[in-house]
């Protein structure tokens, strides 16, 4: 996003706009924490906004500054193509490619608003008019703390603000232990603090909210993991039997397959979760040093993501899903254990 771009949206912004703001569907802390920032700002700034997810996001995440206000679009249709029909601007966040909202895609693509993409994915799609792409970026929720910088609009932080991106970049770096965290990084969750973010409350409401099945959860996809010692890998498998029995909520298994990257010696981790109602097996990727889950997901399970960081899914069942992955370890045997 170059100088010129920034005055052109200081000028857009000067007066009072429709806008609306995308996250990527199933929202994690940054979509979510970046997407209630940035509204934040726009509503002070007398601005009409809105966000529209694309669906429902975990509970941990229900507590934050005006979470309340969020559109759901899949339950929420007639209200949400409304606002989406007649908005000056459009907003989108935490993704690159307009097929990341699901259901969404269409009427965002066929909308005249004006669109704005804030993401640190790699490879993004050209459908902005103004791009603020940068993979280097440990989270969106820091891409908005430039994007603020870059309008000059820094003092405007208040402490709703901050906290809301604070957590995007607490769960988008792991807790700040990612390689993704740099020094800036720390620098802007000095000021977030600074301008009221209280992180010792932030952590609790985020990780330490555990309900009971979850834990029982966990076990059950500590007691699936497997190891291939060959491949340096390992992997976790959850059914949807598994999922019923425990009562799953959406959120529950975040972080589960990072139990499986913290094994000794692993450089690549998976966890393969049944989803009956899509139809689909949902597929969380984790990598240590420089092999790629960005280039192996895009490559075999149409997702994508991070170099360390990806998703993707599969259309066929669990066990299937499985034996593929393991198949396909061989071709990149070098790579991981040249690591």
């Amino acid at each position: 996003m170059n100088a010129k771009d920034i005055l052109e949206i200081k000028a857009l912004l000067t007066t009072p706009k429709k806008i609306v703001i995308v996250p990527h569907k199933n929202p994690d802390g940054d979509a979510i924490g970046s997407t209630l920032g940035l509204l934040q700002y726009l509503l002070n700034e007398n601005h009409k906004a809105t966000i529209i997810a694309p669906n429902d996001y975990p509970d941990f995440l229900k507590w934050l500054p005006k979470e309340n206000s969020i559109l759901k679009y899949d339950t929420q249709k007639e209200d949400s193509e409304t606002l989406i029909n007649t908005a000056d601007i459009i907003f989108t966040l935490d993704f690159n490619a307009l097929h990341r909202t699901g259901s969404m895609e269409t009427i965002l693509d066929n909308s005249n608003a004006i669109k704005i993409m804030i993401d640190h994915h790699q490879q993004p799609d050209d459908y902005a008019k103004y791009m603020f792409s940068d993979v280097t970026m440990s989270s969106t929720c820091e891409m908005v703390y430039h994007f603020f910088a870059k309008l000059e609009v820094l003092k405007d932080i208040d402490k709703d603000i901050a906290t809301c991106l604070y957590v995007g970049i607490m769960t988008d770096t792991g807790s700040f232990r990612f390689r993704s965290t740099t020094s800036t990084t720390h620098r802007i969750i000095a000021d977030l603090i600074d301008k009221g973010a209280d992180n010792t409350q932030i952590h609790n409401n985020v990780y330490d909210t555990n309900s009971y099945n979850r834990l029982q959860l966990l076990g059950c996809a500590l007691g699936n993991l497997k190891v291939l010692p060959e491949y340096r890998t390992a992997y976790i498998t959850l059914s949807q039997d598994e999922l019923q029995k425990l009562d799953y909520k959406k959120g529950d298994t975040e972080g589960f397959v990072n139990y499986a990257l913290s094994l000794n010696k692993t450089v690549l981790a998976a966890i393969f979760i049944e989803d009956k109602n899509q139809g689909i097996i949902k597929i969380s990727l984790r990598s240590k040093g420089s092999f790629s889950v960005n280039e192996f997901s895009r490559a075999h399970f149409e997702g994508g993501g991070h170099t360390n960081a990806a998703g993707g899914k599969s259309d066929t069942s669990l066990a299937s899903t499985v034996e593929k992955f393991i198949s396909i370890l061989p071709i990149y045997s070098k790579a991981l254990n040249n690591e």
